[in-house]
């Protein structure tokens, strides 16, 4: 039986690695505090429960749905004009299963076998698998913490600029939860226009910004609707991971070149999402809030910890995440990662899983209690002495 190289050469996602693992000692009656995967611990909106629940009674709910309702469509454009003060068209929206799918599909619309593709490291690791499975090139420009995890314009060669297609760029970001401001979209605009490259942003943490202004979208930077399309999720701003909710928005051109492959390949999401994300973006918007004071209590309380405990981290600034450095020597990543959590029963995620550049760090998903992340500290502070 033959097997693609593509497939044979594809690593297991270290989140599965560890969940097995997790499964086992659970099964062993062993405590594990799982700051790994970033899904969220807290319940969606009521009105969105009722919604979904009152659509899972109704039997013509259970049929293909092909096209993105009226409704669905209205509520992305009135609230992407009342949170970003974006218009989009019906023709500059497509809803997708969760921004991992649209990422994992996208580069099949904009590249051919052997185009090259730009994307940040440390960055999400369906940012470079997305275009390897297209038969595209990943150029990895780094993303370093003296320069705030941006992208670096300058540092990217001419001969690969004018060479590629796509350029993938992320904030607020994940693993690092760093932040762009107006003038690094405006350079990346600037950028994308001089060198003929099409800007995918992911914008599915704007809603958890700690630190300084609320979050923002690409889409409002001018010409950026002319170079790109952003992805946006319901999964961490509405408590929704399971439903698997996004949408792509923006640039028409792109928009319609995406709907146009993906009917190939795809029905629509069900009816019961489509509930939910119709009342999560036109129903009360106050879990927005209530979810970003809770992160940033349990960032401030899991750093806090740590400190007491005899490791001082940066509080990351935004996302649901926290990004430190692995706190000893003669350890790479995933060796302290797995080691950590065999003897501690903590769980996070080695930064070498997020590509080149994430060697040396470590990822925490602030997915438990403050209590329960002031025990990890408490553990992994017993663990570094």
């Amino acid at each position: 039986m033959y097997i693609s190289k593509k497939a044979c050469n594809s690593e297991v996602n270290m989140l599965q690695v560890l969940e097995r693992r997790r499964i086992e000692l659970v099964s062993q009656g062993i405590d594990i505090i799982n700051l790994s995967i970033g899904t969220p611990d807290l319940p969606p909106a009521d009105h969105v429960l009722q919604a979904v629940s009152k659509a899972s009674l109704d039997p013509q709910n259970y049929r293909y749905t092909v096209v993105d309702p009226p409704a669905l469509t209205d509520a992305v454009q009135a609230w992407y004009k009342k949170r970003y003060d974006v218009e989009i068209s019906g023709e500059e929206m497509l809803s997708l299963y969760g921004t991992q799918e649209g990422f994992a599909h996208i580069f099949h619309a904009l590249c051919e076998p052997g185009d090259i593709v730009i994307a940040g490291t440390p960055g999400y690791p369906v940012f470079f698998y997305g275009p390897h499975f297209a038969g595209a090139e990943v150029f990895c420009t780094p993303l370093l913490p003296e320069n705030g995890y941006l992208v670096d314009f300058d540092s990217i060669p001419s001969d690969i600029a004018k060479k590629a297609r796509v350029i993938v760029v992320c904030y607020p970001s994940n693993p690092h939860g760093a932040i762009a401001d107006r003038c690094f979209y405006e350079r990346l605009v600037t950028f994308a226009k001089q060198y003929d490259i099409t800007v995918i942003h992911e914008n599915a943490y704007s809603e958890l910004v700690f630190d300084g202004p609320a979050g923002g979208s690409f889409l409002a930077t001018p010409g950026a609707k002319d170079v790109g399309i952003e992805f946006n999720s319901l999964s961490k701003s509405y408590n929704l991971t399971g439903l698997r909710i996004s949408f792509a928005v923006g640039n028409k051109h792109i928009i319609e070149t995406f709907r146009k492959m993906r009917s190939n390949i795809d029905y629509g999401l069900s009816s019961l999402d489509h509930a939910a994300a119709i009342a999560a973006l036109s129903g009360p918007q106050n879990i927005l809030e209530q979810n970003r004071d809770t992160y940033r209590q349990r960032r401030n309380a899991f750093c806090a910890a740590l400190a007491k405990n005899g490791w001082t981290v940066p509080a990351t600034p935004a996302s649901m995440f926290t990004w430190f450095p692995v706190p000893v020597k003669n350890k790479t990543s995933e060796q302290f990662c797995m080691d950590l959590l065999e003897k501690t029963g903590v769980i996070c995620v080695p930064g070498s899983s997020f590509g080149e550049g994430g060697e040396g760090w470590l990822r925490f998903a602030l997915t438990q209690s403050a209590e329960r992340l002031e025990e990890a500290a408490h553990r992994i502070g017993k663990y570094l002495k």
